[in-house]
C-alpha cells in the first residue's frame, strides 16, 4: 500500500496521484508539483489514502510545497498573458494558413513552457509556425493535437437535456461507448438522437449500462412465446416448481400468519392448474324483422288497431317519346 494524495490541473480534468510526504495536505489546498511538462499549479481533490501498489504509476512523484500567495499571484499573471499568446498564436496561423483550429493556450507555474492545444482533421505541418512563436514569446513552445471529444471539453456547451455538457462539468475521463449500449436501452439508433456536440455518442449511455446488463442476466432476455419468470429473493427458487410451496412448508421460521397464506396458495395453485370444461358458446337469437308489404309469398303485417294509415305516394308515369317519323 501506498499513500498518496489525487490532484486535479483544471476543473473536470483527470485526477493524477501524487505522494504527500510530510505535508498536512487536504481536499481544496493548492499544491504546486513537478508533472512531465514541468512545475505546474494543481488543485487536491482527494484527501491523503492508502491505495495498492498496482493503482499507481511509478515512478510517483512528491508534491513540491503547498501552494502560497505568491503562486495564486503567478497563476493569474500567466492567465492573461496565456490570452494575449492565444490571440497572437491565432494569427500566426492565418498567416502561414494552416488547417487548425486553436483552442487554448497555458502557461506552466515556472514559465518555462507555452503550451497550445488545437484540433485538426489530420495531421499539420507547424514547424515554421513554432519558429515565429519561439521568437516571438522567448520560451518553448508545445503544440498538442486533441480529439473532437476534447474538443468539447475545453470548450463547454450545453447538451440535449439542457444542461452543461458532463465531460465539462464532472467527467475525468472518457469512457469508450458503443452503438450495443443505445441498443441494450432500446433507444433509437436514429445519430442526431444519441449523439453529443462533439458528434460522437452521448457519454451518458454509459451511466444506465450497467443496470441493464445486471437486468438481462437476472431476468434474462424477452421473447415472443417467453412467459415472465416469477422468483422469490429470499429463497432464491422458482414458484414454478412443483415442491416449491411444499419444501417453504417445512422450514421452522416461518410464522403462523405465512403458514395460512402458503396453505392458501397452494391451494390455489392446484385449482388452477384443472383445466376446465370449454362451455359451448351460446349463439344469440335473431330477432324477427318484418317484411315489407307486397313481398312474394309473404302476407303483409297486420295493422294496429287505431293506428294510422300510411298514404301511398302516387307513382309518376313516364312520358312517352315523340314519334320520329310519320310511319311510327
Amino acid at each position: 500500500m501506498v499513500e498518496v494524495v489525487g490532484i486535479r490541473f483544471k476543473q473536470a480534468g483527470k485526477i493524477y496521484y501524487f505522494s504527500p510526504g510530510d505535508l498536512q495536505i487536504a481536499a481544496g489546498d493548492g499544491c504546486v508539483v513537478e508533472t512531465a511538462r514541468g512545475v505546474e499549479f494543481g488543485e487536491a481533490v482527494l484527501n491523503p489514502k492508502e491505495v495498492p501498489d498496482d493503482e499507481v504509476v511509478q515512478p510517483l512523484k512528491q508534491v513540491l510545497r503547498i501552494a502560497t500567495s505568491e503562486d495564486y499571484e503567478r497563476l493569474q499573471r500567466n492567465k492573461v498573458r496565456a490570452q494575449e499568446a492565444f490571440q497572437v498564436a491565432g494569427r500566426k496561423v492565418e498567416e502561414h494558413k494552416l488547417p487548425m483550429r486553436l483552442l487554448e493556450a497555458e502557461y506552466t507555474l515556472d514559465d518555462s513552457k507555452l503550451i497550445f492545444t488545437f484540433t485538426a482533421e489530420g495531421r499539420v505541418d507547424f514547424r515554421e509556425l513554432v519558429k515565429d512563436l519561439a521568437a516571438i514569446f522567448r520560451t518553448r513552445i508545445e503544440l498538442r493535437q486533441v480529439g473532437v471529444r476534447d474538443e468539447a471539453k475545453a470548450i463547454g456547451g450545453l447538451g440535449s437535456c439542457g444542461r452543461s455538457l458532463c465531460c465539462a462539468t464532472f467527467l475525468g475521463d472518457f469512457e469508450p461507448v458503443s452503438i450495443k449500449m443505445a441498443k441494450d436501452q432500446n433507444l433509437s439508433l436514429n445519430p442526431a438522437k444519441i449523439s453529443g456536440v462533439c458528434g460522437r455518442l452521448m457519454c451518458c449511455l454509459k451511466y444506465e449500462s450497467a443496470t441493464y446488463e445486471d437486468n438481462k442476466q437476472t431476468f434474462g432476455k424477452s421473447c415472443k412465446g417467453c412467459g415472465p419468470i416469477v422468483s422469490d429473493e429470499f429463497y432464491n427458487e422458482v414458484e414454478d416448481e412443483s415442491d416449491y410451496y411444499s419444501d417453504l412448508l417445512k422450514e421452522d421460521s416461518i410464522q403462523e400468519v405465512d403458514l395460512q397464506m402458503l396453505l392458501e396458495t397452494q391451494e390455489v395453485d392446484k385449482l388452477s392448474t384443472k383445466q376446465e370444461p370449454k362451455r359451448p358458446r351460446q349463439r344469440k337469437k335473431k330477432k324477427p324483422v318484418a317484411k315489407s308489404e307486397g313481398a312474394k309469398g309473404v302476407a303483409p303485417a297486420p295493422a294496429k288497431e287505431g293506428a294510422p294509415k300510411k298514404k301511398r305516394r302516387p307513382r309518376r308515369r313516364k312520358p312517352k317519346g315523340a314519334p320520329q317519323s310519320k310511319d311510327d
